[in-house]
């Protein structure tokens, strides 16, 4: 009952429009409140600093510095404009570049709000003067954007590996297998709309020649070499995410600066976002773990494993049963929230069942992506219907539709052949 009475209250004070970070909070309090009164509360300031004190956390703040001092200096559009002349020629033409563009940029952004803002301010505008069909270029910069969370880095799984002590540098391998081939599904989708029906993207003719494919290469190999940098050093265990993340900050500079777009002005202004994103995303984290520390204490968590084996649910059935839950809860809630409540309740579920916390947290990521794209307050949605005027949120979500099936269909993928996030970390990390 004490489980009901504080989810319950969670719910309505996120639907009644709370911020997540206090409707948590609230619940929380209460929920330690009617286990064992006000002395449930002595262990909070305990719980505070355990969250606080953590070294794997503070690569989330660099991380985000790097991917706001790319924004800031504007080198997104010069990544964009170098990927076009590779896609112009393909069946979709340009709408290949945003899913291209997002995914190269999901390798040094971090997030996924990050990605679909770089992406959109450019593309948008472009595509729409070129006579592209506003739905589906929305669409496709909506889904590029979510790959932000699935292509390392990413913050979404920092969070994830903080509840589970689970290794970040084998979910940052495990993410990059799965975030290419679910790009790849993007431009296979995108390729066969725009062959059913021609409108929708016209076909680029104009040739370009080696010197505009060199120019364009220019333009891309410092973002992908910025990337094998941050990546392959924690591949090949030289740095930890946190040491890679301050890499990665010096590396952004060093682009924007051979570029000319450093400043005093552009870096404080990736600075004050930095601090502010930062600022939010880890009083979501302190929160949660109270939340998680409340239900910890109740043993919701062993409550459910035992409900689970009574109702003989096998573990694909369960695994279906989340995705449905994801869908619902990202409705309403943003994809941090949604994994700061659900996963420290689902785990030992999840151990139980002997599904490898690994392979999960790639599968909890994807499902996070489906949440983001959810109307009526999917983030990205948002994300990208303001960046331009001629651009609703309607048409956002008309155009991620077919998209969203896409990511249903890989999270099938994934459940048949876990493989397909698993095997690079065996190979990088052995096991």
């Amino acid at each position: 009952m004490d489980a009901i009475l504080a989810f319950g209250t969670l719910i309505l004070l996120i639907v009644g429009g709370l911020w997540v970070q206090f409707a948590v909070g609230a619940a929380a309090l209460l929920y330690l409140w009617l286990m064992r009164g006000t002395s449930a509360w002595n262990a909070i300031g305990l719980v505070s600093w355990g969250s606080a004190d953590s070294f794997t956390l503070a690569a989330i703040p660099l991380f985000i510095l790097m991917a706001e001092i790319l924004l800031a200096s504007g080198l997104s559009e010069r990544l964009y404009n170098g990927v076009a002349p590779f896609m112009k020629r393909l069946p979709g033409g340009l709408l290949h570049t945003n899913i291209v563009g997002s995914a190269v940029f999901s390798a040094v952004a971090g997030g996924s709000a990050p990605t679909a803002a770089a992406m959109s301010t450019v593309a948008l505008p472009s595509l729409a003067a070129r006579g592209y069909d506003k739905r589906i270029v929305a669409g496709s910069l909506a889904a590029g954007g979510t790959l932000g969370i699935l292509i390392p880095p990413s913050i979404t799984m920092i969070i994830y590996a903080t509840f589970t002590e689970t290794s970040i540098a084998q979910l940052f391998a495990a993410g990059l297998v799965p975030g290419i081939l679910l790009a790849a599904c993007y431009s296979l989708l995108i390729a066969v709309r725009s062959v059913l029906d021609p409108k929708l993207a016209p076909r680029d003719t104009s040739a370009s020649t080696v010197h505009d494919y060199l120019r364009a290469a220019s333009d891309v190999v410092p973002f992908m070499l910025l990337m094998v940098i941050v990546l392959g050093s924690i591949y090949a265990g030289l740095a930890t995410p946190t040491e890679a993340g301050a890499v990665g900050v010096f590396g952004a500079a060093l682009i924007a600066a051979i570029y000319r777009r450093l400043n005093l002005s552009m870096f404080w202004q990736a600075v004050s976002r930095a601090l502010v994103m930062s600022g939010n995303v880890l009083f979501i984290v302190f929160i949660s773990l109270i939340f998680a520390y409340a239900t910890a204490l109740s043993g919701v968590g062993e409550k459910l494993v035992a409900l689970v084996a009574d109702l003989g649910l096998s573990r694909t059935e369960f695994l279906l049963v989340l995705m449905v839950a994801f869908a619902i809860l990202g409705c309403f809630m943003e994809g941090l929230g949604m994994i700061a409540i659900i996963v420290p309740i689902i785990f030992p579920t999840l151990m139980a069942m002997d599904v490898d916390p690994v392979w999960f947290g790639v599968f909890v990521v994807i499902l996070v992506e489906l949440g983001q794209l959810t109307p009526p307050l999917g983030v990205i949605l948002f994300v990208v219907a303001s960046s331009s005027r001629e651009v609703r949120v309607e048409d956002v979500v008309m155009g991620v539709l077919p998209f969203f099936g896409a990511i249903l269909a890989f999270l099938l993928l994934i459940i048949i052949f876990p493989e397909i996030a698993l095997w690079f970390p065996a190979l990088a990390f052995g096991g």
